[in-house]
């Protein structure tokens, strides 16, 4: 359901969509209607290309009734039908949406966003997905923009106050890995040292999971939203002066929604 609600979209940013499964047609098929989707599903017998592409999961007892399943994932192809880049997950009870993957490659997702001006800084903020599941892999999105002749140092950076994102902890929220983009290399000549820092605009993509472990399950029960709260840090510098710490508060707000648990009737 994520992909369909992206369908449009994608195909106005020039992307086609299509999606495979080991699943007998009769099922997508059902699946299909009762859902409205709107672009291919193809069913690949005896998970025929599933094996071709090496993604088969293996984790999975080749006695178990749900074998043939792939490592759930996204290839994207170009119009020469070549792998241009993928994304791939370890579980199939996990996925990353869509619009995640397409903020990592730095594509521009149409989401809601929050414009925050700061010292030295401009901050735009919003969720890739507006909705999520347990086990969706999905990001919380900054565009920051820093003012003229300011910098701010990268994480890499020794001996001064880097960049951070601090997402608050809070039962149901899994906080994952965060991307950030190359530094540049800044030397300030007072003390003959290169130090690493961002001074154009740049992206940072945290990404974020609704936890899917039977442990948090009582947890999003019955809940309708998540509100997840962060903190941007940061020290701005010009060529002459270190300027004070700043902090900016954040809050990004999905709704909850319970795992498609509905089976074919065919």
């Amino acid at each position: 359901m994520e992909l369909q609600g992206r369908a449009a979209s994608l195909r106005t940013s020039g992307l086609g969509l299509a999606a495979i499964s080991y699943d007998p047609p009769a099922v997508l098929a059902d699946f299909s209607a009762r859902r409205a989707i709107t672009f291919p599903l193809l069913s690949d017998a005896g998970s025929a290309t599933i094996r071709r592409y090496g993604i088969l999961n293996t984790t999975i007892d080749p006695k178990d009734p749900l074998y043939g399943y792939p490592f759930p994932g996204t290839f994207f192809v170009d119009r020469r039908g070549t792998v241009t880049s993928r994304v791939f997950e370890p579980t199939y009870q996990e996925r990353t949406t869509i619009s995640s993957v397409l903020a990592h490659l730095g594509g521009r997702v149409d989401a809601p966003a929050a414009r925050v001006t700061g010292a030295h800084v401009t901050v735009t903020s919003y969720a890739s997905d507006q909705a999520a599941s347990p086990g969706t892999h999905f990001s919380l999105v900054l565009e920051i923009v820093p003012r003229r002749h300011v910098h701010v140092y990268a994480p890499s950076a020794s001996g001064y106050l880097p960049v951070q994102l601090k997402i608050e902890a809070q039962p149901g929220l899994v906080v994952r890995e965060a991307q950030w983009p190359r530094a540049e290399d800044y030397y300030f000549k007072p003390l003959d040292e290169h130090v690493p820092v961002f001074q154009r605009p740049f992206r940072i993509v945290q990404d974020v999971m609704l936890d899917p472990s039977r442990e948090a399950s009582s947890v999003l029960r019955g809940l309708a939203s998540m509100t997840i709260r962060g903190t941007l840090v940061y020290q701005a510098c010009d060529d002459r002066v270190c300027f004070p710490p700043q902090s900016i508060p954040l809050t990004w707000t999905v709704a909850v929604k319970g795992l498609d648990r509905e089976r074919s009737k065919r």
